[in-house]
C-alpha cells in the first residue's frame, strides 16, 4: 500500500488550504523573479555597470539631464551633439517614459536617502522590470484558466531568451519596460471585459497611455484591443459588458495619449489609429440599434437596421478615404508598410531596411528565442478553441497577428514572446491536471 512522506490532515477548512496555496504562489513567484533577474547580470556581475549599445547610451544622457536639471529643462533640452551640426530638440522628439521612469526611481531613492548613481539605475531597470512582466504575465494567465498556469507563464516569461535578449543588465531601452505595460494593459482589458468595469477600463487606458510616452509599439495595443471587440461583435456576443469596457478604455486612453508631445493628434489623423476610431464608432452605432430594437417591433427594426447599416458603413468609408485624400488623415508610414510588403523599405527606404531588426526572421530564430514552447503553442491555441470564452478569443487573435508580424520582423519577436509564454503554459497546465 502506498503511503505519502507527509500525510496531509484530512481536517483541514477550505480557508487553511487557500491560504496555504496562497503563500505558496507567494513564494513561488519570489523565486520566478530572483530567476527573471538573476538571468539578467550576467554581463554586470562578469565586467562592470555600464550602458551598451547606442540607444540606450543617447537614453542614458537624457535620463542624467533629467535626473540633475529637472523634468522642465528635460523637456526643453536642445542637444547639440546629436545630427551634428543641426542638434536636436529631445523633449519632443522621443517617447519620455523610460526617463521619466527612472527619474522617479532616482527622486524617490533620494528622498528616503539613499544615494544611487543614476547610471546603476539605468543599468538595473531592465532586470528590474523583467519581474514585473513575469507578474503582469501571471494576472493575465489567471483570467485564461488558473493560477498554477499563472506560474508556469511567469517562469516561462522570466528564462524564455526572446524576451531576456531585450531586457539584459545595460540595455537600457523602450523595450525594458514596454512587455510589462503591454502586458498589464492586456491584463486590464481583460479584467474590463469581464466584469464590465470602468474602473478597470480607466486602469487599461492609464497603462496604455503610460505605454504610449514608453515606446512606438504602442500601435499594437492600439489595433489589438479594436480587433479583439470587432471580433467579439461579429461572433454575436455584444454585450454591456464590452461597451463599457471598450468606451471607457478609447475615450479615456485616446485622450491621454494625445498629451505625449511626440505623438500629439496622431490618434486621430493617422491611419493606424484609424481602426481603433472606427470600432469605438461601431459599437455606439450597435449599442444604439440594441435600444432601438426594444422599442421598435421587429419587422419595422429590421429594416431600419438594414438601411442604417448601408448608409452608416458608406459615408463612414467615404469620410476616412477623403480625409485621407485630403491630407488630414496621414497614410500609413513607411515601417507599417514594410510589415505588408517586406520588400517595401529596401526599394523605397532604404535606412530602414538598413536596420538588422526589421528584417524578416528567419525560422531557426523562432526555436532559438522560444525553445521548447514553440511545440506547446499550438497546443495552448487549441484549448483557446476548446473554451472559447471572451478571453480565449483575444489570445488567439494575439497568436495570430503576433505570430505573423514576428515573421515579418525580427524585433517583433518581443511582442510575440509573451503569448506564446501564455498559451504553452495553458496547454502544460491542462496537460499536469
Amino acid at each position: 500500500m502506498a503511503t505519502t512522506a507527509y500525510p496531509v490532515p484530512a481536517n483541514l477548512s477550505p480557508a487553511t488550504i487557500s491560504n496555504t496555496a496562497s503563500l505558496l504562489r507567494i513564494v513561488a513567484f519570489f523565486f520566478i523573479s530572483g530567476a527573471a533577474i538573476s538571468s539578467r547580470l550576467f554581463a554586470v556581475i562578469n565586467f562592470e555597470s555600464i550602458i551598451h549599445e547606442f540607444d540606450p547610451w543617447f537614453n542614458y544622457r537624457a535620463t542624467r539631464v533629467l535626473a540633475s536639471k529637472g523634468f522642465y529643462e528635460f523637456w526643453n533640452w536642445f542637444d547639440p551633439t546629436a545630427w551634428y551640426p543641426l542638434g536636436r530638440v529631445v523633449g519632443g522628439t522621443i517617447y519620455p517614459g523610460l526617463m521619466a521612469t527612472s527619474g522617479v526611481i532616482y527622486y524617490f531613492l533620494q528622498a528616503i536617502n539613499l544615494p544611487v548613481d543614476i547610471r546603476n539605475i539605468c543599468v538595473l531597470l531592465a532586470p528590474g522590470f523583467s519581474a514585473l512582466t513575469a507578474w503582469a504575465t501571471y494576472m493575465f494567465t489567471v483570467e485564461m484558466k488558473d493560477p498554477s498556469a499563472g506560474l508556469l507563464a511567469a517562469i516561462f516569461i522570466g528564462v524564455a531568451p526572446g524576451y531576456i535578449s531585450r531586457s539584459v543588465a545595460g540595455s537600457y531601452d523602450n523595450e525594458a519596460i514596454a512587455i510589462f505595460l503591454l502586458m498589464f494593459t492586456f491584463y486590464a482589458w481583460i479584467k474590463a471585459l469581464k466584469e464590465g468595469s470602468a474602473f478597470f477600463g480607466t486602469i487599461a487606458a492609464v497603462f496604455y497611455f503610460y505605454m504610449v510616452a514608453a515606446w512606438g509599439g504602442y500601435a499594437f495595443i492600439t489595433n489589438m484591443i479594436p480587433l479583439h471587440a470587432l471580433v467579439l461583435m461579429l461572433m454575436g456576443r455584444f454585450s454591456n459588458r464590452l461597451y463599457v469596457a471598450y468606451s471607457s478604455w478609447y475615450a479615456i486612453g485616446t485622450l491621454a495619449s494625445m498629451q505625449v508631445p511626440f505623438v500629439g493628434f496622431q490618434p486621430v489623423r493617422t491611419s493606424e489609429h484609424m481602426a481603433a476610431l472606427g470600432v469605438f464608432g461601431l459599437l455606439q452605432l450597435v449599442a444604439f440599434a440594441d435600444l432601438v430594437r426594444s422599442h421598435v417591433p421587429s419587422k419595422q427594426f429590421q429594416s431600419l437596421l438594414r438601411t442604417s447599416v448601408v448608409v452608416v458603413g458608406l459615408a463612414g468609408f467615404g469620410a476616412i478615404v477623403g480625409l485621407t485624400f485630403a491630407g488630414w488623415i496621414a497614410p500609413w508610414t513607411g515601417r507599417f508598410y514594410s510589415l505588408w510588403d517586406t520588400g517595401y523599405a529596401k526599394k523605397y527606404i532604404p535606412i530602414i531596411a538598413s536596420v538588422s531588426e526589421h528584417q524578416p526572421t528567419a525560422w531557426p530564430s523562432f526555436f532559438m528565442d522560444l525553445h521548447i514552447l514553440m511545440f506547446l503553442f499550438p497546443a495552448g491555441v487549441l484549448y483557446c478553441f476548446r473554451e472559447l470564452r471572451d478571453e480565449h478569443v483575444f489570445v488567439i487573435i494575439y497568436a495570430a497577428v503576433g505570430s505573423y508580424f514576428a515573421g515579418v520582423m525580427v524585433r517583433l519577436m518581443l511582442t510575440l514572446t509573451p503569448c506564446i509564454c501564455v498559451a504553452a503554459a495553458c496547454a502544460l497546465s491542462e496537460l499536469m491536471n
